[in-house]
């Protein structure tokens, strides 16, 4: 947790959760609010990181219209719970990213889409016939 709440790490995740703005979580805290909000109340969150017992906020269900029709039901997280996720993830990140696969793409850090289609027609300059499009999905009924 340490590496987690260094200052250089959450300002780095400050500055992603302001870039990204967002829609306020149950709580109603806007990012605009954040940093105000932070200075006042970061030593009792910072604390309760280190000892454990940091509990994250509901989270706020939206239902976002799909323009074809039919609804996308998104959670919402607090901005400090944003903020939060944020920190653990580059950390998390920074470790675990050297462990996947150099043809792996999704969700990683300055990878997307559109670099795994410039990869794919690389290999297919260079002669690969073949270019593989996966995703795994894991689905449990309700009754285990």
């Amino acid at each position: 947790m340490e590496a987690v709440i260094t200052r250089e790490n959450l300002m780095l995740a400050y500055q992603r959760v302001v870039e990204n703005k967002g829609a306020a979580g149950v709580d109603n805290l806007s990012v605009a609010e954040l940093k105000p909000w932070l200075k006042k109340n970061w030593r009792s969150v910072r604390q309760a990181l280190i000892d454990g017992n940091y509990q994250p906020r509901a989270i706020r269900r939206m239902d976002i219209p799909k323009p074809d029709s039919g609804v996308r039901t998104s959670g919402i997280p607090t901005v400090v719970d944003r903020l939060i996720q944020q920190a653990i993830a580059q950390q998390l990140s920074a470790i675990v990213d050297k462990s996947f696969s150099d043809s792996s793409y999704g969700f990683r850090p300055r990878r997307n889409a559109w670099k795994a289609v410039q990869q794919a027609q690389r290999y297919i300059r260079g002669g690969k016939r073949w270019v593989v499009d996966m995703e795994i999905w894991i689905w449990r009924s309700s009754s285990t």
